[in-house]
């Protein structure tokens, strides 16, 4: 069973969608994405999950994708994203919850543990930004293109067109077989909304990698258990990137997903689905 709700948090309104039975005897799952992707990114995993008895929350965080605009006085940066992620845990009670993560929400993730290393008891990280990787190549340059104002809704028009979408510029490094349907719609707040790309630009312009490489070390600090569920086809977030990542945490369990890119969600669910539990199961013991 899946439904959609939107919740009002202090630092901003969120959609997010539910997956699974309302009562479990298994832990919740809570999924982070990045930027311009929603919560359909985690949706095979979740629905494996719901088939598993798991109840899954995923959130659709203001990161270009969404539809509720997060407005001009919200703290629009990673570290407001995360402190709007660790409101939405606390007011669902979600503080047992395994906290998978991806891509940009990787980086988000790591923040909001830096503020609070035991908002959750379990992490999951998928393919994801850590130390200076924030973003990696060709997002880097894509990004300083998007921040841009003038430029922003002129780059997004073309994104209409399904083989600049999934070209390397688009989601082509992303993901190894891109739904046309998904990559298209996940554009669409940015195309019809100035709202929508005031929020993604505002939210580009505090991407700092040297504040992410000084909150990546002190990932250390964290002692809930963590597993890497990571991609090795992805030339954004190599496979020795995650394994550096992973050396920070201490006794990270690290899964090598053969072939999947960025959005091993999308690519290889039942591997990200198994490690979801294989955490989860350990956070109980």
């Amino acid at each position: 069973m899946t439904t959609t709700s939107t919740i009002t948090l202090p630092s901003g309104t969120v959609e997010y969608a539910s997956y699974g039975p309302d009562k479990s005897a298994h832990p919740p799952i809570v999924f982070m994405h990045g930027v311009a992707v929603d919560h359909r990114l985690w949706q095979p995993v979740a629905e494996i999950l719901a088939a598993r008895g798991y109840r899954s929350y995923a959130p659709t965080m203001p990161l270009g994708s969404h539809h509720i605009p997060w407005g001009p006085s919200a703290d629009r940066s990673p570290r407001g994203a995360a402190r709007l992620l660790r409101e939405f845990v606390d007011r669902l009670g979600l503080a047992d919850a395994t906290l998978v993560a991806n891509d940009t929400g990787g980086a988000i993730t790591q923040y909001a543990l830096d503020a609070d290393p035991h908002f959750v008891r379990a992490l999951v990280f998928t393919n994801c930004d850590a130390f200076d990787l924030f973003p990696p190549q060709p997002f880097q340059l894509v990004f300083a293109l998007l921040r841009q104002r003038l430029l922003l809704k002129p780059l997004i028009e073309t994104m209409r067109w399904r083989a600049l979408r999934h070209s390397s510029l688009g989601v082509g490094l992303l993901v190894t077989d891109p739904d046309p349907d998904l990559t298209r719609s996940v554009f669409e707040p940015l195309r019809t909304d100035a709202r929508i790309r005031d929020d993604l630009i505002a939210f580009l312009h505090e991407i700092d990698p040297a504040d992410l490489a000084a909150v990546t070390p002190r990932m250390s600090r964290v002692q809930v258990p963590v597993a890497m569920v990571w991609g090795t086809g992805d030339r954004c977030f190599t496979l020795e990137h995650g394994r550096r990542f992973a050396d920070v945490f201490g006794d990270a369990q690290f899964i090598e997903v053969p072939h999947a890119r960025t959005f091993v969600s999308l690519d290889q669910p039942q591997a990200v689905a198994d490690g979801v539990v294989a955490a989860s199961a350990r956070s109980d013991r």
